[in-house]
């Protein structure tokens, strides 16, 4: 029965797959609300953990996670290829959330077995037995596991669930628009979830079932999944995107040394057929024009019966050429977001620290503290609360003052997260300025372990800078995933959304890096530097302020890039590429 629905979804000319479309919707929505609980509930706190627990120092263990989440990231394209190519978006999935589930077990093993972590510190705090070569190998056995789930959900989940929905129908479109705001909504719910029900248990009741708990949600993710196999459309892979990048490539190198004709238009291999690729065609440009070398026909090439060449390595048609030069025109935009995100990594990793020197008692009459990880959720209540007062209320009287569909385009929205991302990084600068004096001035009593005297500013002081961050990854994050998802051709979207992975995992390893340098550069004879252990023996504030140069540079080469995209058109879109790409965004903003 399975090989004849594949047989179906393969071949053009069996019927179509039956579509069960909401029927499917509890599995998927399931699988997907347990594995992000299960996945950011496990690495939200991983930080504390792996300085609490394994002893390891802020500046090691930053390093470590920026390192795993960048890998988890860029992984992404490498699971896309393999999904495209060879296993498909079912199997894959499977695969990578059994890889989770396991990988959250020996996780959680690290914590309840004894043996497998290291003793805890003496009362005094300052000697700590650091991890066995054993431990720290088991631990990076569980990283590895979670990297390889991760690699292959993020860039299939959203288009396996798009997969059940029959696209060419009214109500398929409405239930895969639906289908993107729940998957959102999903993401957010577990977020804040996360960063405070499972935070709170890992830090304040036990380690063991604060892992246990996301650990169990991820085996009901992988469960629901598989219960759901029979009412699921499977659709079999067709070869991966990339081998057309490939051939275009290999083609436009070999005739690197012919001489375009007079009219390319007109003269180069245009063939083209609309039933075997679910691309729009695209019209001929002029960006990039050493690729369109490709398309030119040689006495050597050899035309098929059916006009395809003989040879797709040694002769490109017009089509394909132009779906890589989409891929290529993304990509000055594309180097803006991973310098964007940077502020965004590094403002997550180290506010926890913040909050560790901070007074985090939600009033000062009361003995309840914050977590020191769920302070991240203030940029995610902003982000949920911002979404729908953008959509519902801003959109309208934009789109009436501006005549633009959607009132700003993608591209203006990732420009104004960009210039509050530089604001946001002089605020948290001001904001830790403040919090270190009065730490050595007006200490609270008692101290950090291993770090140094809590200063007696609110923690809630750092909720501003929290709050723009949010605003900031509101437009930047969303106008991202809508610029790779509209710009791309269609049959390179999971490709696309790889991209947009492994754009964060270059962040999170330029991070790194630059977290080493600076602490290279800054450090003192006595070990201390702007990112020492106790931050108040540091300047973060300065580190802060380096990040706010930063981002101001990226906000200015992102205006330059912006001006010279041109956007996608397609034969049969509107004139103004702008008006043709905001139909698109309309056609693809939630109905709920």
């Amino acid at each position: 029965m399975m090989k004849k629905k594949q047989e179906q979804l393969k071949t053009g000319s069996n019927p179509e797959p039956k579509y069960r479309g909401i029927k499917a919707m509890p599995f998927v929505i399931g699988n997907e609300t347990f594995e992000k609980l299960g996945t950011i509930g496990t690495s939200s706190n991983l930080l504390i953990y792996l300085t609490s627990v394994f002893h390891m120092k802020t500046i090691t263990a930053t390093n470590i996670l920026n390192v795993f989440n960048g890998t988890c990231n860029i992984g992404t394209l490498v699971g896309a290829f393999l999904c495209d190519t060879y296993f498909g978006r079912y199997n894959t999935l499977g695969f990578a959330s059994v890889s989770s589930f396991l990988g959250m077990l020996i996780l959680t093993l690290t914590a309840a077995v004894s043996g497998l972590h290291p003793p805890p510190c003496a009362n005094d705090a300052t000697h700590c037995v650091g991890a066995s070569a054993g431990q720290i190998v088991f631990l990076f056995f569980a990283f590895a596991l979670l990297v390889i789930g991760a690699s292959g959900i993020r860039p299939c989940n959203l288009a396996f669930g798009a997969d059940q929905f029959n696209p060419k129908t009214d109500f398929g479109k409405r239930g895969i628009k639906s289908f993107f705001n729940w998957y959102y909504l999903t993401y957010t719910f577990a977020m804040m979830i996360s960063l405070t029900v499972i935070v709170y248990v890992q830090s304040n009741a036990s380690w063991s079932i604060g892992l246990g708990i996301p650990t169990f949600l991820m085996f009901l993710s992988t469960a629901l999944f598989y219960l759901g196999t029979r009412l699921y459309v499977i659709v079999l892979p067709e070869g991966s995107p990339l081998i057309v990048v490939a051939q275009v490539v290999v083609s436009a190198v070999r005739k690197r040394k012919l001489k375009l004709p007079e009219d390319p238009k007109m003269s180069l291999f245009n063939q083209f057929s609309a039933d075997s690729t679910i691309n729009a065609k695209l019209p001929y440009t002029d960006q990039f024009r050493f690729l369109n070398k490709a398309a030119i026909i040689t006495p050597e090439d050899k035309i098929n019966e059916d006009g395809t060449a003989a040879s797709k390595w040694k002769l490109s048609t017009i089509q394909n050429i132009e779906e890589v030069k989409c891929l290529l025109k993304v990509m000055p935009v594309w180097i803006a977001v991973i310098i964007y995100f940077i502020s965004v990594v590094q403002l997550q990793n180290y506010v926890v620290f913040q909050a560790l020197q901070s007074d985090r008692r939600l009033v000062r009459s009361s003995s309840f503290r914050i977590p020191a990880a769920s302070y991240i959720v203030f940029a995610m209540l902003t982000l949920t609360i911002w979404i729908p007062i953008f959509d519902r209320a801003l959109v309208p009287w934009m789109t009436r003052k501006t005549g633009v569909e959607g009132g700003i385009t993608v591209l203006q929205r990732m420009g104004i997260g960009a210039a509050m991302s530089v604001i946001t990084m002089v605020i948290a600068g001001v904001v830790e300025t403040n919090r270190r004096h009065i730490a050595l001035t007006k200490p609270a009593l008692g101290f950090e372990p291993r770090k140094g005297a809590i200063s007696s500013m609110s923690g809630l002081w750092l909720v501003p800078q929290l709050v723009l961050s949010g605003l900031s990854e509101a437009f930047t994050i969303i106008g991202m995933n809508e610029f790779f998802y509209q710009q791309c051709p269609e049959n390179m979207r999971s490709i696309a959304m790889a991209f947009v992975f492994v754009g964060l995992a270059g962040s999170s390893y330029l991070s790194s890096f630059l977290s080493s340098i600076v602490q290279s550069i800054t450090s003192k004879s006595n070990g201390e530097s702007w990112l020492a252990e106790d931050l108040n023996k540091g300047r973060l504030d300065n580190f802060y302020y380096l990040l706010a140069a930063l981002e101001l540079a990226n906000f200015i080469y992102f205006l330059v890039s912006a001006k010279w995209y041109k956007y996608k058109k397609t034969e049969d879109s509107a004139s103004s590429p702008e008006l043709a790409m905001e139909k698109i965004h309309q056609e693809e903003k939630s109905i709920v």
